[in-house]
């Protein structure tokens, strides 16, 4: 069974930065993509950004220049540093991972959920 366990969200004021972590627990071979989505209320879930096994990244042109997605491979975990943060980031920020449980199996894990909230 693998879980993925986010922290780091909370109540920040416009401008101001919060850093999410997500780390990848039990019975993994190996992920690989990793990436972080968000949905505001009434909206869908919208891709934030993704790095790959690798440390490629892609953003959404909503946060490029203000939000830095990392990961650390040793310890599975994923990590979302955003700054400059603005109203209209106001979500639920949600983590997600392709883990392969063998060399032939592989699922798409998604973490419970963090809420953000950018407000004065």
């Amino acid at each position: 069974q693998v879980q993925l366990v986010e922290s780091g969200g909370g109540l920040v004021q416009p401008g101001g930065s919060l850093r999410l972590s997500c780390a990848a627990a039990g019975s993994i071979f190996s992920i690989e993509d990793m990436g972080w989505y968000r949905q505001a209320p009434g909206n869908e879930r919208d891709l934030v950004a993704t790095i790959t096994s690798s440390k490629s990244t892609n953003y959404a042109d909503s946060v490029k220049g203000r939000f830095t997605i990392s990961r650390d491979n040793a310890k599975n975990t994923v990590f979302l540093q955003m700054n400059s943060l603005k109203p209209e980031d106001t979500a639920v920020y949600s983590c997600n991972a392709h883990i392969r449980l063998s060399t032939w199996q592989r699922v798409d894990y998604w973490g419970q959920g963090t809420q953000v909230t950018v407000s004065a």
